[in-house]
């Protein structure tokens, strides 16, 4: 699946792929947004070398056409081997892809999950589930230690003119401090409220005025993004809708922290080694999509109703969300601001 979160957390397994089929042509069969030539992970795996090519596949199609071609594309490709890396999903389902493959001629698989692999594991210690990263590292596991705690295996090979470009949209900016903020979601349920973005940029500032201020995110996020830094008077700049993926995990590589909800860019931060900082909904079970890396700030409130997995609340009103303070997103921050990456471990307010 072609998201930049789900693209994001495959990293290490991507990595994994490389190293043990060095010579390979490796394709990546993924879903495109509509009307797009390219799928979404190609935003954020680029030219790393690590995919060579897209095959696409229109997510919960049932047309008979197009399943029959997409077969065809696959038998003329000749796939020694299938490396299956799809979210969890009821087993009937893995087995209806296994078919699908086999109809294909795809005679080799890797990470078809078994039952284990069907769940994410609770630690009881923690209180957290095991992350996807970690899930689909471990479904890779005949391939070897896909080794997702290390950090070089989350390289995006950025580039030079990547890098560049990035540099160019700071502007001044890149010389100072530097607090990065994606306050938008595509997501109701992970809202946490442009008047909470507001005020927690409006204290920050206070606490840390000789630091500039970086808005990421999608075009759409522009407006709430503007809006959250409407007291910002230090040096601000707003890039929601300006830069690729790559290039946004390049302004990343500037920042001391990053604020956000559950997102995309947060994923990119934990990748490039940034801290963060966040509101987090409880539509999903803690733990299975934190950031990767233990330096990391995340307020969840486990809620009666948490692991809902809505994309829309209404009758319970995101109280997962509305209950997490300004304060305790403050302290977060501060947190992470006060220490150096990874000189203490993430402490998980719930």
């Amino acid at each position: 699946m072609g998201s930049l979160g789900d693209t994001v957390v495959a990293l290490p397994c991507f990595h994994l792929i490389a190293r043990t089929f060095p010579q390979a042509e490796r394709v990546l069969l993924t879903n495109f947004p509509a009307h797009a030539k390219a799928p979404a992970s190609a935003a954020v795996l680029g030219n790393t070398g690590l995919v060579h090519g897209y095959l696409r596949y229109t997510v919960g199609t049932r047309r008979v056409g197009e399943l029959v071609r997409l077969a065809w594309q696959i038998r003329r490709f000749r796939p020694d081997v299938l490396v299956y890396l799809m979210p969890v999903r009821p087993l009937k389902k893995v087995r209806r892809d296994r078919l699908f493959f086999r109809v294909a001629g795809v005679r080799q698989f890797v990470g078809l999950p078994g039952v284990e692999e069907l769940e994410h594991r609770f630690d009881g210690t923690t209180r957290l589930y095991e992350s996807e990263a970690s899930r689909l590292s471990r479904s890779l596991g005949e391939l070897g230690d896909a080794r997702s705690g290390e950090l070089a295996n989350w390289s995006l090979g950025l580039t030079a003119p990547e890098r560049e470009a990035a540099a160019a949209a700071l502007g001044t900016l890149a010389q100072w401090p530097l607090i990065v903020c994606g306050p938008g979601t595509k997501m109701q349920a992970k809202d946490w409220g442009q008047e909470n973005w507001r005020s927690l940029l409006t204290r920050l500032h206070a606490e840390y005025p000789r630091h500039g201020l970086a808005l990421i995110g999608a075009k759409e996020d522009a407006g709430v993004a503007e809006y959250a830094a409407q007291e910002w008077t230090g040096p601000k700049v707003n890039l929601c809708g300006r830069l690729t993926p790559r290039e946004t995990a390049a302004v990343l590589e500037h920042a001391h922290v990053f604020l956000g909800p559950d997102s995309g860019p947060m994923h990119l931060a934990a990748s490039v080694g940034v801290p963060c900082a966040i509101a987090f909904s409880a539509r999903g079970l803690p733990g299975i999509w934190y950031p990767s890396g233990s330096q990391h700030q995340v307020i969840y409130h486990q809620t009666s109703c948490y692991g809902c997995n809505l994309e829309t609340c209404i009758v319970e009103a995101r109280r997962c969300l509305t209950s997490i303070t300004v304060d305790e997103m403050v302290v977060a921050a501060g947190r992470v601001m006060n220490a150096r990456a990874g000189e203490k471990p993430a402490i998980v307010a719930v």
